[in-house]
């Protein structure tokens, strides 16, 4: 037989409950016990002194009654003895009030009546000194009858003289009758209150029960910690709000991306992050999955959970980096369309070089090689006279190309002149970027498809204005195209659209300029972008920049 098999087997410790259900009900069930315990002791407690004070002065009203001149002139004209008129009116008014004796004395003490008639004649079993004295007695004191609740009052003659006492006395085992009859009825409603209590202990408990889903304390306790770590260390954002709007919860990822100081709890969400689309979305203003919302330079992704209690749980993704390669991307493709605009271009014309040659029209090759280098050469001299900045040059000019393979006549307007002392080339580049494109979809579909680029400026304010021969853009709809997510394109590889417009009246307004949209002359659009920070400020007077070369602009 092994060791395991004679072993005795384990006693389960019955201690205290570890469910918040069971705890909750046995702590109300012990408060409810309690409670009426106490209130039933408290009202014990004192109905036993105030059946004793009713019993005394029930036997003092009876001994006041019994002071009658009746009695006054038995006790002036007779003898006490078990026949006279005293006992005769003592024994009347027991019988009549159900006391337990009436006892008539004179000033010696000495008994003229009592229940038992072999009293009489004899001394009082206590003391009547304080009756005869004048003074009106209550008390609770022991005789020959046993315990009794006594009244004793002065028995006073026609002159007012004190001549005796009359002192009767009530069975103090009626009074505690009347005290063991009441607890019963006291002990019922005691135990019908403690019943509601236990059952409305264990209504509330069950409802706890389910809120809680039957968890300890101890669960709770870690489920609590477990997670604070989560929505703190979690790098995606958490904002939960309640039935009103109010936020509950934001964690450290949610602060930085929205910039915020502090979690603004119990603040409106208005209050904390100002009007906007980003508020609307995560307000569930704006419904939907996988929403864009522009916060600062951020871009977020955000989606929202509404709960059971009528808030809701919003979570942030910040989408900013993946943005801009998705962006990179699509002007690398851009420029892989440039080039094979170019590349078609080029085969074009060797093609043509290639006949003249085989035709041996040598001048005719020649003068064709110049004029076309002629061409292109003058298309990006025109940009780099007039934008003296590199960058933007640069993609003026692959912008002119992608715009000839689509049939789009790209120019530069006459008032064009941008010196190359810009704060900011690659964001201004964004912003020329993302009107270049919008309007070369637009115009792409025209009579006679064409784009003008103006870039000027005064003082350290710039000024862009992109026109296209497209269909235009309606007055009712001239500020919804700046929100994000508004877009008639179809989705891209990176599944995002809608944002470029956004961002480049975030960009205007982050420097305290303005994205406006017009009807352009001749129809189409015309968007102009103010950027009053865009420049820095001139130096002293230098040589005049030298313009980036036709080379420089290719590259």
């Amino acid at each position: 037989m092994s060791p395991e098999s004679t072993a005795p087997p384990r006693r389960r410790r019955i201690g205290w409950p570890q469910r918040v259900f069971s705890q909750v009900l046995l702590m109300q069930l012990a408060i409810a016990t309690g409670v009426t315990v106490l209130a039933t002791g408290f009202f014990l407690a004192p109905l036993s002194a105030q059946l004793d004070d009713q019993a005394m002065r029930r036997a003092l009203a009876i001994a006041q009654t019994a002071a009658s001149p009746q009695v006054v002139e038995a006790l002036t004209t007779t003898r006490p003895t078990p026949t006279g008129p005293a006992q005769a009116e003592a024994e009347r008014i027991r019988s009549a009030t159900g006391a337990e004796y009436v006892v008539i004395m004179d000033m010696s003490g000495v008994r003229w009546s009592h229940t038992s008639p072999q009293q009489i004649g004899r001394l009082v079993s206590t003391d009547p000194s304080a009756a005869l004295a004048g003074r009106e007695v209550m008390e609770i004191d022991s005789g020959t009858l046993g315990r009794s609740a006594r009244g004793k009052v002065p028995l006073r003659g026609e002159d007012g003289r004190i001549i005796g006492a009359v002192s009767v006395g009530i069975e103090y085992d009626s009074v505690r009758d009347r005290l063991f009859s009441a607890i019963p009825g006291l002990l019922l409603y005691a135990g019908g209150a403690l019943a509601a209590g236990a059952i409305a202990a264990y209504l509330i408990s069950r409802r706890l029960q389910r809120q809680t889903h039957d968890l300890a304390f101890s669960d709770i306790s870690a489920l609590l910690a477990e997670r604070e770590a989560m929505l703190h260390g979690i790098r995606e954002g958490v904002v939960a709000l309640d039935a009103n709007g109010r936020i509950r919860l934001m964690n450290d990822e949610a602060q930085r991306l929205l910039g915020l100081e502090n979690d603004g709890r119990g603040l409106p969400l208005g209050q904390v992050l100002g009007e906007g689309r980003t508020t609307d979305v995560l307000a569930g203003r704006v419904t939907g999955e996988d929403l864009v919302a522009v916060r600062g330079h951020r871009v977020l992704i955000t989606n929202r959970m509404p709960t059971d209690d009528g808030g809701a749980v919003a979570t942030l993704r910040d989408r900013t980096e993946l943005e801009r390669l998705g962006r990179e991307l699509d002007s690398t493709r851009g420029l892989i369309d440039a080039l094979r605009a170019q590349d078609h271009e080029h085969a074009n014309r060797m093609h043509t070089l290639l006949g003249l040659l085989e035709l041996e029209m040598h001048d005719e090759a020649v003068d064709f090689v110049t004029e076309v280098v002629g061409v292109h050469r003058a298309t990006a001299e025109q940009v780099t006279e007039k934008v003296h900045d590199p960058l933007l040059a640069s993609l003026l000019v692959g912008k002119a190309t992608v715009a000839a393979e689509r049939g789009v006549s790209l120019r530069i307007a006459p008032a064009t002149l941008l010196p190359d002392r810009l704060v900011d080339p690659r964001g201004l580049v964004t912003v020329v970027g993302n009107l270049v494109d919008n309007a070369m979809d637009a115009a792409a579909g025209s009579a006679d498809p064409r784009i003008e680029v103006e870039l000027s400026c005064a003082g350290r304010t710039a000024v862009l204005r992109v026109a296209d021969s497209g269909p235009g853009v309606p007055p009712e709809r001239r500020e919804e195209i700046f929100t994000e997510g508004w877009t008639t394109k179809e989705l891209p590889f990176h599944g995002k659209r809608g944002l470029g417009l956004a961002l480049v009246r975030r960009l205007a307004e982050r420097q305290g300029g303005s994205a406006q949209v017009r009807d352009a002359e001749g129809g189409g659009a015309e968007f102009i972008v103010v950027l009053p920070e865009a420049l820095t400020e001139l130096a002293d007077p230098e040589p005049e920049p030298r313009p980036a070369t036709a080379a420089e602009a290719e590259r």
